[in-house]
């Protein structure tokens, strides 16, 4: 890919233009390219958005309606603005509405509101579809599809596709994958008149969990709390060694609280954070890196994460709960960013950066002052901590951040701005509907056929029954699929056919009733990383491309650049499988903490190889040593952490001995 020169080099820490930034989203976040229309139907679409996001708040007040009714209304409500804001094609003209689409978003309000119409009949008459019936499922299925493919992208259609493809030809496929097949009629019985296909569980959650987190989000952006979340990192980090690199990590591990997106996090920190880098000193490409990387990891991050980890609650199941996972995540998010703010550290040192001078730094008194913005996310935390349900949480988050936002005359929502966040939170869970819709088409054909397990056992045949090679060919199918299709709809796929196999050799002939907790865990977790490290790994790499948008660099370079940096996430999930004391389920104090110091340990030898500077430069052979310590020390077991922890006090005694042949400082501040 040709180098990226969309953003002008800058000489000072300004923040991108609000038009660039925009061109940026629309360029590598497809759920942003979106129509800017006009007239009346500009109108229909903020009326009706608002329309929308009042219906979950109702629900989430009031409580939910029948399982089938919440989510073709939620469905209904997607679709129809999806195909009134997403064009056909990238490149059209986006101030006008063509009369095909105004058809398609009609056809959505019928199809959104048929089982509202007909609950009864329907509810009596399941498995027997009438004519109607019929047209209405193969319409929906087509219309989803379509949805899918503007809203999310055609890599995920294409998959959708190939699993209705697999439901129909089943009796004419090899026998290893052969089924009996499904009609037509059976088809749209199960895609649209079942819990199981594009009712199902994926956009249970869309319409009840997410949704409110979204609009918690979007009323956060309106209080000012993005902008805030820079101005209390650089007040924290600014000074430190490398200062700016620094402040776009805790930045975008703050950000990724309000936004589900990596490209979206890189856009909204990366316009702040990466002109400071560069005039820093640090290169193009590295600058973008530290971005994408840190932006990926805001979904890993808890309290509030990316979408997929309310998918894996229901998932999951047996009893566990949204609080359960965020605390597994606690210390795998801990360790990530550990990562990252150790190698840009280093590579700090290695050029001889410095931090931010005093009048380069915010007034720190004044960054203070608002602390209180993060009351409501602090508020939610502790609801779910004491067993509010997280719906509740969430609407409880909404009504704290209008509050809060009253106690400063700059973050104050007047009812214009209240109505806007709405609107705002609406449109943002359009991409998320379609992709929950399309991912149950694909989760109900599993269901339904027996493809998960399958593709299990044939994955842990493939890899002749070794867990190792398993888990291997499990990340590269999460990150094959994390390419072309997001987060959400990658957890869904991965955690239907790959995460079984997972399962099926940690915890051999149980049944999925008696499997542990923390076996499902591991598995799930396992899946739920990589499919989110594919935005930073080449060769599609959107976030680490959107971050040479913004640095001028080399978009290819700056994806390995950022794979490099998030080295950590490529190692924990394997950790997670053989070491699930990180999970903090059903261990000790002690253990969870020597396993933290360890890995943490086991991170900064590998960041030191890796950049190649610790208290001086390094060679290569030296680099070897650490990166191998530091795998002895993540590996979890008694002898190799001793061995390299040993191996590991070495070579710091040898580094510091011998600091003044190099040409570096020494490790001062962190």
């Amino acid at each position: 890919m040709e180098n990226n020169k969309e953003i002008k080099e800058k000489d000072t820490f300004d923040q991108i233009s609000d038009a660039d930034q925009q061109a940026l989203l629309e360029k590598y976040d497809i759920e942003s390219n979106t129509r800017n229309v006009g007239g009346i139907f500009k109108w229909i679409i903020y009326f009706g958005l608002l329309a929308f996001s009042l219906f979950q708040l109702y629900t989430a007040i009031q409580g939910v309606f029948p399982a089938q009714i919440q989510r073709t209304i939620h469905l209904g409500f997607g679709l129809t603005f999806i195909f009134l804001l997403f064009p056909a094609r990238r490149k059209t003209k986006k101030d006008r509405i063509p009369f095909y689409d105004i058809i398609l978003s009609l056809l959505s309000i019928v199809v959104g509101s048929y089982w509202t119409l007909n609950y009864e009949r329907l509810v009596k008459m399941i498995g027997q579809l009438e004519t109607m019936d019929f047209y209405i499922g193969i319409l929906a299925i087509a219309l989803v599809l379509e949805a899918a493919r503007r809203a999310v992208g055609l890599p995920i259609t294409i998959i959708a596709g190939l699993f209705l493809a697999y439901a129909y030809f089943g009796p004419y496929l090899p026998a290893s994958i052969a089924h009996r097949g499904q009609s037509l009629d059976s088809i749209a019985n199960l895609m649209y008149f079942s819990t199981d296909g594009i009712l199902g569980t994926p956009i249970s959650v869309s319409a009840t969990f997410i949704f409110v987190f979204l609009l918690f989000g979007a009323f956060l952006v309106k209080t000012g709390v993005g902008q805030y979340f820079n101005d209390l990192a650089v007040a924290l980090a600014g000074k430190l060694t490398g200062g700016p690199a620094k402040v776009a990590i805790f930045s975008s591990a703050l950000q990724g609280t309000i936004s589900g997106s990596s490209v979206a996090n890189v856009v909204t920190s990366g316009s702040y954070t990466i002109p400071m880098m560069k005039k820093l000193g640090y290169k193009k490409e590295f600058a973008g890196a530290v971005e994408a990387a840190a932006s990926t990891g805001g979904q890993l991050m808890p309290p509030i994460m990316g979408a997929a980890a309310f998918l894996m609650v229901e998932f999951i199941g047996r009893g566990v709960t949204y609080w359960d996972i965020a605390k597994a995540a606690a210390i795998p998010a801990l360790l990530y960013f550990a990562g990252i703010w150790i190698m840009t550290h280093f590579e700090a040192k290695r050029l001889g950066l410095r931090g931010l001078s005093p009048e380069e730094m915010p007034n720190r008194k004044e960054v203070f002052k608002k602390i209180y913005l993060l009351i409501p996310i602090i508020l939610i935390v502790v609801l779910m901590l004491v067993g509010v349900p997280v719906m509740k949480a969430a609407l409880y988050g909404v009504l704290a951040s209008i509050l809060v936002g009253m106690f400063n005359k700059e973050t104050r929502l007047g009812p214009l701005d209240v109505l806007d966040a709405l609107v705002d939170g609406a449109r943002t869970a359009l991409g998320v509907v379609a992709a929950t819709a399309c991912a149950g088409i694909i989760v109900g054909v599993v269901v339904k056929t027996g493809l998960g397990l399958s593709l299990a056992n044939s994955l842990v045949s493939l890899a002749g029954g070794n867990i190792l090679l398993t888990l291997f060919f499990v990340m590269i199918a999460s990150l094959v699929l994390g390419m072309g299709a997001p987060t959400t709809a990658n957890y869904v796929i991965t955690s239907t056919i790959a995460a079984p196999a997972i399962i099926a050799l940690l915890a051999p002939g149980t049944p999925q009733e008696l499997v542990p907790v923390v076996v499902l865990l591991s598995a799930h977790f396992f899946v739920f990383y990589f499919g989110i490290i594919a935005d930073i790994t080449p060769p599609v790499a959107l976030a680490a491309f959107a971050a040479s948008g913004i640095s001028g660099g080399d978009p290819i370079k700056t994806g390995v650049n950022s794979a490099k940096l998030a080295i950590a996430a490529f190692i924990i999930p394997y950790m997670i499988v053989f070491s699930p004391a990180l999970l903090m389920v059903d261990v000790t104090a002690g253990q969870i903490l020597w396993v933290t110091f360890t890995a943490l340990m086991g991170m900064t030898a590998i960041g030191s190889g890796i950049i190649g500077f610790w208290f001086r430069k390094i060679n290569w052979l030296e680099r070897i040593i650490l990166v191998g310590a530091g795998l002895a020390m993540i590996y979890p077991e008694s002898l190799s952490d001793t061995v390299g922890l040993i191996v590991f006090a070495v070579m710091i005694a040898f580094q510091w001995f011998t600091k003044n042949k190099g040409s570096g400082s020494n490790l001062a501040s962190s």
